[in-house]
């Protein structure tokens, strides 16, 4: 196993733990902090891998009648499908295994945006990367969905065979983030911390620590053993105690110490805030409670807005709010009271109409905006981060404001970039080196409870997308730092806790920083960039683009 050895060196050397630089605060109100970021939104989306969304970057098709993408003269090279032949001799199309799913990656069109889920399970994911070869996607996450491509059009016959997983979207289709590309910065090195689906990419944004279960009602296998008498979370299971968590499947609970504790010991004004999470409305089609829902256009599917086991403070006793108690009002909204830091995304739009966002800002859009495959699109994810992002821009906040655009998992869609493993393990979920291990597991981190080390926690997993949007960020740049998940909690430690850490076992003390997205050797030049929520396209009404209506810069 030495392989194993050699890259967990690499990648701790070049995500080690010296500290961030101290950088002048923002006078302007707030908590300290130790960059000008008085605000962090990070819009934590749903199962996207970076080849899914940037795998010709920046080079899309443009065929008639679509929004069109012309790139910024000068745009760097990014770690993708070109230039390296994956596009004409991919292993995913010469590997026999992959049976009628053999295939090269092929472009979806904007019309074919509804697409079917692909497994993103612990052990099927690392099966995909079949010891590094990457050549086994078909084969280990695609499920075979023969209704897999809404308005099929000329999608080729494979999208109706496990092949769909090699599919990808290009700047026709998901143009609003290639814009975004284009004026602010992007990382092409950025992992899931752990192999996995929602639930483990939820939990480790905000504690980097999947072991450390200490309650678990119905087992039905979300967690393992992590070989020191514990368990680990390795798969979806529902919130303990959460009134919307199903009443007859798997359930859990965490101990130690998440984000939002740390931030509460700081004074540090913080919130997540959910699609559906408010029980008290009635939607348009009269659904409410839990059972709020919205039907997608794109995609006709009526999905619940509010998904539990996306939302991972509730997997705290000290961060949970169960009962989904309302805040006591809107200028309470990032401080402690009934709510216990845990919202309505409604609350975030509340909060910032009345000049009160908190410093940092978790947003879960409502189901059928977030992005997941099977009952959300790409088309439906733009609206809502647009949306978003456009309200923040035409905020006074906006001069102190960085927005993270990321994601909890790959859905199991093909990313060409074997993730480096910075933690081992030996489970017999553990299947990244071919036989059942994730290396020897001799240096797993250790668990959250006290043990020496805690298996189960493969790591890094497959490659995901990261924007950061903000006046500090870089114009029209890609970081090649390794980074994880968990380097979006280092943010805020080291931005608004003095670097403190989780500690017991997080994956923080591994994550690579963000700081290369930014620039803050500058003044926030303060300027806007509006696109329309619909097309992605610079609305010229709003101060985006420069009069080049088909171009993002």
């Amino acid at each position: 196993m030495e392989k194993f050895a050699a890259v967990t060196l690499a990648t701790l050397l070049v995500a080690g733990t010296m500290p961030a630089p101290v950088y002048a605060a923002n006078p302007g109100g707030g908590a300290p902090t130790a960059t000008p970021i008085k605000h962090l939104v990070v819009i934590y989306q749903e199962n996207v891998s970076f080849d899914h969304y940037f795998g010709t970057y920046p080079f899309a098709t443009n065929p008639q009648g679509e929004p069109a993408f012309f790139a910024k003269p000068g745009t760097p090279t990014v770690n993708n499908l070109l230039g390296s032949g994956l596009l004409t001799s991919n292993p995913n199309l010469l590997n026999s295994e992959n049976g009628a799913g053999a295939t090269n990656p092929f472009r979806l069109d904007r019309s074919q945006a509804a697409t079917a889920d692909q497994d993103h399970d612990y052990t099927p994911e690392q099966k995909a990367f079949d010891r590094g070869l990457m050549d086994a996607f078909p084969a280990s996450v695609g499920t075979g969905d023969t209704s897999a491509v809404k308005n099929v059009g000329s999608a080729p016959a494979i999208a109706d065979t496990t092949g769909l997983t090699m599919g990808y979207f290009d700047g026709n289709t998901v143009t609003a983030y290639w814009n975004y590309a284009q004026r602010y910065a992007m990382s092409d090195n950025f992992y899931g911390t752990d192999f996995g689906p929602s639930t483990d990419g939820a939990v480790n944004l905000i504690s980097g620590q999947l072991n450390g279960v200490i309650e678990d009602k119905n087992p039905g296998g979300s967690t393992i053993d992590d070989s020191n008498g514990g368990l680990t979370l390795i798969s979806d299971a529902d919130p303990f105690g959460d009134t919307c968590s199903t009443t007859t499947g798997e359930t859990v609970r965490f101990g130690g110490k998440n984000i939002g504790d740390l931030l509460n010991a700081e004074g540090v004004s913080w919130g997540w805030f959910q699609g559906g999470f408010n029980l008290k409305l009635t939607n348009s089609n009269g659904t409410t409670n839990c059972k709020r829902s919205t039907t997608s256009a794109v995609t006709g599917v009526t999905e619940g807005d509010y998904i539990q086991h996306h939302e991972p403070f509730q997997y705290y006793a000290s961060t949970a709010n169960l009962t989904h108690a309302r805040p006591s009002s809107v200028s309470n909204i990032g401080f402690t009271d009934t709510a216990n830091h845990q919202y309505d995304i409604n609350d975030f739009f509340d909060a910032l109409s009345a000049g009160n966002l908190p410093s940092v800002s978790y947003l879960k859009a409502p189901g059928f905006e977030d992005g997941h495959a099977g009952y959300s699109d790409p088309l439906d994810e733009q609206n809502f981060v647009v949306t978003v992002i456009n309200a923040l821009q035409k905020s006074p906040e906006w001069n102190s404001t960085a927005v993270i655009i990321s994601y909890d998992d790959s859905d199991g869609w093909y990313d060409h970039q074997q993730s480096p493993i910075v933690n081992q393990s030996a489970t017999a979920a553990d299947m990244v080196a071919g036989q059942p291990s994730c290396g020897t597991g001799a240096n797993a981190l250790p668990g959250a409870l006290g043990a020496a080390h805690a298996q189960g926690r493969c790591g890094y997993g497959p490659r995901l997308v990261l924007l950061a949007v903000s006046p500090w960020s870089k114009s029209n740049f890609v970081d090649h730092t390794i980074i994880d998940q968990t380097s979006i909690l280092r943010f805020v430690e080291d931005n608004w806790l003095k670097g403190k850490r989780i500690g017991d076992g997080s994956f923080d003390v591994l994550a690579g920083p963000l700081d290369s997205l930014f620039d803050f050797t500058r003044e926030g030049d303060g300027g806007t960039f509006i696109l329309s929520p619909s097309t992605g396209l610079p609305d010229q009404n709003g101060r985006g683009g420069n009069g080049n209506n088909n171009r993002g810069w």
